[in-house]
């Protein structure tokens, strides 16, 4: 049974739509939704978040169709999540838990395990008290098979310590996180030496970013269609026709209400976002939430720091629409948002050429068409223009290397005595133009 509150300022429609997100989160959390109930209120009761007669008539309905579970659309606080499960008689879940279980299900990789676990610890901390026989009795990941939504947690060691030894272990969980997110760093500080560009997939979850990074690089990213498929982000490279080589990142998919916890237990992982040369949003073109979802997609990135980084609209799955449909939709983000978005679908490869063209002019370059020949006495230059740059001829002679060479601008004031021409003689191209 799930359980929405329509608010002040939300109309029913906006309601509906975000218990049919509910509905697809359950879903793929393994749950089955049979019913739901909507109530209308000026703002949410302190004790049980619906008022005491909603809960009256909940329980009733939740006896008449059997469910054996109440999930509720908003996050509750622990007092009223103990208070509706003595009055309903049945376990009381909220939106993060069911959010928490689906990562929990999905988390593959140490770094991801960790953040899982690290958000989980700190949603249940406050519910010790609340919980404490059930989280007795909890089992760790997919062990937790029959327990249901809720029951799959970080694993019963963890979970039946008290609060003393949990905080200890979410202190060692972000002390992890911080190694992580050092070894991140120095991976992208390698790329900015060698000024290798980034663009970042973000974008509401199932919008059809992993299947796009595939069609773009030939990755082979695991793809289902399911919310929060993607929790590990993935790095590919993509090479242009201007001679550049730029690297590509997956991220994990945002969602509306998209708990705090997680937020801040993945920040390590968005921050792929925040170093980017350009994000590209991707939009699932077909889904009829479409507009609400880039909005909700525009606020986590604000709080995680990347809003202002230059991005690129990029409409997905237009082979799963109408084009009349598409088209309405272009015009009102051209009008509302000021946004010039690419028509793309990533199943069909329609598109796929424009959006690289598109990276290409969104993306300036930074490098400098060399060729020349370099003596062997000076192969350190040969080196740095493989190191810097991305060679694309290499010859040798009884006497030194003949190259042709996309290099950066130091690598081609390095390599200017020995070039058939001065690269800084003429005007460069505007893909060429050095910083």
């Amino acid at each position: 049974m799930i359980v929405g509150v329509q608010l002040p300022g939300r109309t029913a429609a906006d309601v509906d739509a975000s218990l049919d997100e509910l509905t697809a989160l359950l879903d793929t959390a393994g749950a089955e939704v049979v019913d739901r109930v909507v109530q209308r209120r000026d703002a949410p009761d302190a004790a049980t978040y619906i008022g005491g007669g909603k809960v009256d008539e909940l329980a009733e309905v939740v006896t008449a169709v059997g469910a054996d579970a109440v999930v509720f659309d908003d996050d509750l606080s622990p007092a009223q999540q103990r208070t509706l499960e003595e009055r309903v008689g049945q376990k009381v879940l909220d939106r993060t838990i069911v959010i928490l279980d689906i990562f929990a299900q999905h988390a593959t990789s140490k770094e991801g395990k960790a953040q899982v676990e690290l958000a989980q610890l700190t949603y249940l901390l406050p519910r010790l008290r609340g919980w404490g026989t059930a989280l007795s009795r909890q089992a760790g990941g997919r062990a937790a098979g029959g327990v249901g939504i809720g029951g799959r947690g970080p694993g019963e060691t963890q979970l039946e310590v008290d609060r003393r030894r949990i905080m200890r272990r979410i202190a060692k969980l972000r002390r992890d996180l911080q190694s992580y997110a050092q070894i991140r760093e120095t991976k992208a500080n390698e790329r900015e030496r060698n000024q290798v560009q980034v663009a970042a997939l973000v974008g509401y979850t199932n919008a059809g970013k992993s299947s796009l990074l595939n069609a773009l690089t030939g990755a082979d990213v695991r793809v289902e269609d399911k919310l929060f498929a993607t929790l590990d982000p993935t790095v590919r490279q993509l090479p242009l026709d201007d001679g550049r080589h730029i690297v590509v990142t997956d991220t994990v998919g945002f969602i509306a209400k998209l708990p705090h916890g997680l937020v801040e237990a993945f920040t390590s992982t968005l921050e792929e976002s925040t170093r980017a040369d350009l994000l590209l949003h991707v939009v699932d073109a077909a889904h009829p939430e479409a507009e609400a979802q880039i909005l909700a997609v525009r606020e986590v990135l604000d709080e995680i720091g990347a809003g202002h980084r230059p991005d690129q609209l990029v409409f997905n799955k237009i082979d799963d629409v109408d084009r009349a449909t598409v088209d309405a939709l272009v015009r009102r983000v051209q009008v509302e948002l000021g946004a010039d978005p690419v028509l793309v679908s990533a199943h069909t490869g329609e598109g796929l050429d424009d959006l690289v063209d598109r990276i290409r002019h969104r993306l300036p370059g930074t490098r400098y068409r060399v060729s020349g020949h370099v003596p062997y006495a000076r192969q350190d230059l040969v080196a740095l223009a493989h190191r810097s740059g991305s060679v694309l001829e290499e010859g040798h002679d009884a006497t030194g290397t003949t190259l042709v060479a996309d290099v950066d601008k130091d690598a081609a004031l390095e390599l200017r005595d020995y070039l058939d021409e001065d690269p800084f003689a003429a005007e460069p191209e505007p893909w060429e133009r050095g910083g």
